[in-house]
């Protein structure tokens, strides 16, 4: 569990969570592998998890066109964590890839339990929004 607490206290979402809460977020953390070429979230499909990238690189793609890479310590679905709609990009693994997911319903509970985790999805999410913006308009 304490590699586990060490991967999760890197993801700016659960910054300034207190140890009892970050142990409760670890317990809802299942690793999980995925081969080369394999889809880790689908476009369109219900976004029902959170996924933190352990080891190996992630295209994230929308639309068909790649929008970005993502590498160890990278996350996504954390908007997925607030508003459980479909997926607004695919990530598929480039090589083999080893993730730590949340899963929603889990997590939803969580959020009621330790305001801190809400905040840090709202300055997570907020984060996200506005890397998107300056990709498009730069």
């Amino acid at each position: 569990m304490t590699a586990v607490l060490d991967d999760l206290r890197q993801v700016p979402l659960f910054a300034g969570m207190t140890d009892h809460a970050m142990e409760a977020v670890a317990e809802l953390a299942v690793p999980a592998d995925y081969p080369d070429g394999a889809a880790l979230l689908l476009e369109g499909e219900p976004g029902d998890s959170f996924l933190l990238i352990l080891d190996g690189r992630v295209q994230v793609t929308r639309g068909g066109s790649a929008v970005r890479e993502l590498g160890p310590g990278a996350f996504m679905g954390e908007i997925a964590l607030v508003d459980g709609r479909p997926r607004t990009a695919t990530a598929t693994a480039v090589g083999p890839v080893r993730v730590l997911e949340i899963r929603r319903d889990g997590f939803l509970a969580l959020m009621e339990r330790y305001p801190a985790v809400r905040l840090g999805v709202l300055m997570a999410l907020t984060d996200r929004v506005r890397t998107d913006e300056q990709s498009i308009t730069c």
